[in-house]
C-alpha cells in the first residue's frame, strides 16, 4: 500500500467516527422516547392511583386478592377481605375492581349508595 492511499483513507476512518457517534445517539434518543418516557408516565399514574384511593374502594392487588379500603394509613391500606382486616403497602394495590369489573354500572352504584349514606345521616 502507498502512502497516498493512507492518506487518502485517514479522513474516510474520522467520517466514519462522527457518522457513528451521530447514530449512537439518535438510538439513545430513540429508547428514551420508546422505553424510558413511557415507564417514567406509567409510574407516575400508578403513584396518583395509589394516593386517590379511599376508604370504601373496592381494590385487587397484585398478589390477586380482592378486597375494600377499611383505612388508609400514611404508609398503607387496611384491606377488608372475607378472611377479615390485613394490612398491605400501598404499591400492593394494582387496581380498582369495580371500575375493572363493572364500568359505568359501578359509578352509578357508588353514586346511589352515597345518597343513602346521606340520607341516613339525616334522619
Amino acid at each position: 500500500m502507498s502512502l497516498s492511499a493512507i492518506f487518502l483513507q485517514a479522513p474516510a476512518q474520522g467520517g466514519n467516527s462522527s457518522m457513528m457517534m451521530i447514530m449512537m445517539g439518535v438510538m439513545f434518543v430513540g429508547f428514551y422516547f420508546l422505553m424510558i418516557r413511557p415507564q417514567m408516565r406509567k409510574q407516575k399514574q400508578e403513584k396518583n392511583f395509589q394516593e386517590t384511593l379511599k376508604v370504601g374502594t373496592r381494590v385487587v392487588l397484585t398478589s390477586g386478592l380482592h378486597g375494600r379500603i377499611a383505612q388508609v394509613q400514611d404508609d398503607g391500606f387496611i384491606i377488608e377481605t372475607l378472611s377479615g382486616k390485613l394490612k398491605f403497602e400501598k404499591a400492593a394495590v394494582s387496581r380498582e375492581f369495580t371500575e375493572a369489573r363493572f364500568g359505568d354500572k359501578a359509578k352509578t352504584a357508588d353514586k346511589t349508595a352515597e345518597k343513602k349514606e346521606i340520607e341516613t345521616e339525616k334522619n
